[in-house]
């Protein structure tokens, strides 16, 4: 029987089959695709003729598509809906695939041909985006070790294949630490919780096949139970597992785990001649080494950490006046915040959420896509990987441009947090492929019947991760390998960032913030509450945060540490972290820096990106209108449609003309002194 994974897929715009792919599929597929890659590969680093762009490089950038359709699926369901058969599937695989790119990477004939097209570049002929590849491509080969020989080339192969098993181990943990706890409450537990607490508890429990309503570490469930219950001991409970994940002295604790992968991570640095892993990392990206990362990074602690302190105070004085003895806590400050917010605004997110509903949000994103890029978006009735999966077909007078799938809802088989992905990028050369791409989220499932409910900060998330997608979408380059969001990793979050400010326009909430049950607009005068408070906790927010960059930043910007946590503590002392509150991601569940190398020094490239969005929303608001179709045809052409085929500073000067300061971000965090 032929492996549906490796046939040509007859659907509706070459959507995988999923119905018809089962996990026994996935290793042989993956076997019988490495195999056909390498043959390809061989072909072309064996081939006669001499070297040109399109004998090698194109030729490169046409390879593998048996391999692309089998990892896109696979990796789709191993984040998104995973299982023990895809578990045990992903540590096989990562081993594998690690030794696949070293074959390749360490094939001297390939290198040699790459190498010949880069010294011989300025008689090439090439268009600035060929010229682009090229150079990405001659980089990607030295940075991946190519240029190394003997004893060093083997050690970075081993080096690179562990850290591969350990970035799949410590998902794992993690995810198996999410899914395996959970705390029971009663009926008398819940009171004091709003409605949507209390029916996301319950629906909760109902999916762990439990009698009665629980708390999960879902952080849609989590994060409005410590916002919202009255009971401390019970917010100090869930506070302490949710932030001893990874870290509770079994089988899945990631300490030692995050350990080896700082050490393995600065000798492989080291074996390519840069200094610390940090130092090769940041070498490509915007910043381009770690003090100015640092700089900036200061320059927003300074101000936050302020801010955070003086609102301690303020709730320490809250906690006193309840009759609790005792410093302000972690697991007491959304409580006390969201009282605050309450007193000082005149906001309360059980008001609130009524009005933001999943589906009208939906709606929101889409219709400012229509308004400023033109775009249309028709639902499609085709199978995805999980019933609660949306499909849509995306257009543009009347042109089929992309798929996008949104997975919108929680579950114990999905990772946690939010992330854009692309099954399919766009590209014209070799063949012309159009994207397929995926948000996927984890907001709250409500009962069946009832429509979900999302707080400010999912219904941000929702407009955050549709950004990327539209990075996707709008992708109009040559080559896959510069297409949508392969770019810097602090630009990546410039086009996700931005399109949250779109969220917060009055007309944008007036004409989608209806309530789920009369239907009527939210009120002005609570719409006006919101937009007042949008830089509330502020200080809370940005601390947390820029705690955490800071720790991967110093990870990586020196000597590896024996013990990661009394590193990491070292580091939080040195910037006085305030007492009463915590990383965002602490590092035994800091998926972002040691679940792969993505965001490995790199986790401030929120705030780099964060600094140029500002600015970049400026442009509409200078432009008279958040929806000008001048600056977003601006924004389309230099930035959305360009890809990485471009250097990123490049890319933003033709837009903006001028790259911004730290003001905007400061002002725009409501810090600015």
């Amino acid at each position: 029987m032929t492996n549906p994974l490796l046939t040509d897929w007859d659907t509706p715009f070459r959507i995988a089959p999923f119905d018809r792919i089962s996990d026994d599929d996935f290793a042989p597929a993956l076997d019988a695709a490495l195999d056909t890659h390498l043959k390809e590969i061989a072909a072309i680093a064996d081939n006669p003729e001499p070297a040109t762009f399109a004998n090698t490089i194109e030729a490169m950038e046409g390879a593998g598509e048996d391999l692309d359709k089998v990892l896109s699926v696979f990796f789709s369901l191993a984040g998104a809906h995973t299982n023990p058969a895809r578990q045990a599937l992903q540590r096989d695989f990562s081993p594998k695939l690690s030794a696949h790119s070293s074959a390749i990477y360490g094939n001297e004939a390939l290198f040699a041909r790459v190498r010949d097209l880069w010294e011989r570049r300025e008689t090439l002929d090439l268009s600035d985006e060929e010229a682009r590849v090229l150079m990405l491509t001659h980089r990607g080969f030295v940075r991946a070790g190519a240029a190394l020989t003997g004893d060093e080339a083997a050690r970075m192969k081993e080096v690179k294949s562990r850290l591969a098993v350990l970035g799949t181990q410590f998902t794992q943990n993690l995810l198996a630490d999410e899914a395996g706890w959970h705390m029971a409450l009663s009926e008398d537990d819940l009171e004091g919780l709003p409605d949507f607490v209390r029916a996301a508890a319950r629906s909760a429990g109902e999916d762990l096949g439990q009698d009665g309503p629980v708390v999960t570490l879902s952080r849609s469930l989590i994060v409005p139970f410590l916002q919202f219950s009255p009971r401390r001991d019970l917010r100090e409970a869930a506070w302490r597992a949710w932030t001893a994940r990874g870290a509770n002295g079994d089988d899945t604790d990631n300490r030692a785990i995050a350990a080896e992968v700082l050490r393995l991570r600065e000798e492989r640095a080291k074996l390519l001649g840069y200094e610390n892993f940090a130092a090769y990392k940041l070498e490509t990206e915007m910043a381009g080494t770690p003090d100015k990362v640092r700089d900036l990074l200061m320059q927003v602690w300074t101000p936050a950490r302020a801010q955070a302190l003086a609102d301690a105070e303020e709730m320490q004085q809250m906690l006193q006046d309840d009759g609790v003895n005792g410093p302000l806590q972690p697991w007491d400050w959304r409580y006390y915040a969201d009282k605050r917010r309450r007193a000082l605004h005149d906001l309360d997110e059980a008001e609130l959420k009524p009005y933001l509903q999943l589906d009208r949000m939906i709606d929101a994103a889409f219709a400012c896509a229509t308004r400023l890029f033109g775009l249309e978006f028709r639902k499609l009735d085709v199978a995805a990987y999980h019933p609660d999966c949306r499909v849509w077909e995306v257009l543009r007078d009347g042109q089929h441009l992309a798929v996008f799938i949104g997975d919108y809802f929680a579950r114990a088989s999905k990772r946690s947090g939010a992330w854009c992905s692309a099954m399919r990028s766009q590209a014209r050369r070799p063949r012309v492929e159009t994207p397929i791409v995926i948000n996927v989220c984890n907001f709250a499932k409500p009962p069946k019947g009832e429509p979900a409910l999302l707080s400010y900060d999912d219904a941000r998330t929702l407009f955050h991760e549709f950004g990327h997608a539209l990075h996707q979408i709008l992708s109009d380059v040559e080559f896959g390998s510069v297409s949508g969001t392969s770019v810097a990793r602090d630009f990546v979050e410039l086009p996700s960032q931005l399109y949250e400010h779109w969220l917060e326009v009055p007309e944008v909430l007036a004409e989608f913030a209806t309530h789920a049950e009369t239907g009527a607009p939210m009120p002005k005068a609570l719409l006006d509450k919101v937009l007042k408070a949008a830089t509330f906790d502020m200080g809370f927010q940005t601390v947390e945060y820029v705690a955490s960059a800071l720790v991967d930043l110093e990870f990586h910007d020196g000597a590896p540490p024996e013990d990661v946590m009394a590193r990491q503590a070292e580091i939080l002392d040195g910037i006085g972290m305030p007492e009463a509150i915590t990383m965002r991601h602490a590092t035994p569940h800091f998926a972002h820096v040691f679940a792969g190398d993505g965001y490995s020094s790199g986790y401030y490239s929120y705030m780099w990106s964060e600094v140029m969005d500002a600015d970049a929303f400026a442009a509409f608001e200078e432009a008279g209108s958040v929806f000008d179709e001048g600056t977003a045809a601006k924004l389309e052409e230099f930035i959305l449609s360009a890809g990485g085929s471009a250097e990123a500073e490049e890319l933003y000067l033709k837009f903006r003309g001028r790259m911004p300061g730290v003001e905007a971000l400061l002002k725009g965090r409501g810090l600015a002194a």
